[in-house]
C-alpha cells in the first residue's frame, strides 16, 4: 500500500505526513484564539439553565447518537441557529449526539458549508 511522503510547511521545514510543524500548531492556536476572543459565551448563545433541563429530557427521550447509535451525550443543532431563538428552541431542529460523533464528523461537515456560504 502506498505510503505518503513527507511535506514542506510555510516555514521551509520538511514535515511527514499527518503531522504538524511546531509553527502551524502556533499559528492553529492563535487563530482560535482570536475566534474565541469575539465569541459570546455559551449563556449569551443561549445554552441557559433551561437549555440543560430541556436537553436532558431530550436525551432521555432520543438516548441514541444519531450517527453511529452509541449513547448520546449532546443536543445537537441539525441546522445551525446562529441565535435565532425560535430555530434554537425547535425540537425538530435538534438531534442526539455522542461526543466524537459531534466533535470530530458534525464539526467538520460545518466548516464545509460554511466555505461553500464565501
Amino acid at each position: 500500500m502506498p505510503v505518503k511522503g513527507s511535506r514542506i510547511c510555510g516555514c521551509g521545514r520538511l514535515v511527514p505526513s499527518g503531522t504538524a510543524c511546531a509553527c502551524e500548531i502556533r499559528r492553529a492556536r492563535e487563530r482560535k484564539a482570536r475566534h474565541d476572543a469575539k465569541r459570546p459565551t455559551a449563556r449569551e448563545r443561549g445554552y441557559t439553565a433551561e437549555w440543560e433541563r430541556e436537553s436532558k429530557a431530550f436525551l432521555r427521550e432520543c438516548p441514541a447518537c444519531r450517527r453511529c447509535g452509541a449513547p448520546a451525550t449532546l443536543v445537537d443543532h441539525i441546522q445551525p441557529h446562529k441565535g435565532n431563538q425560535r430555530l434554537f428552541w425547535n425540537r425538530a431542529n435538534w438531534q442526539p449526539l455522542c461526543r466524537p460523533c459531534h466533535n470530530s464528523a458534525k464539526q467538520s461537515e460545518e466548516r464545509r458549508n460554511q466555505q461553500k456560504d464565501y
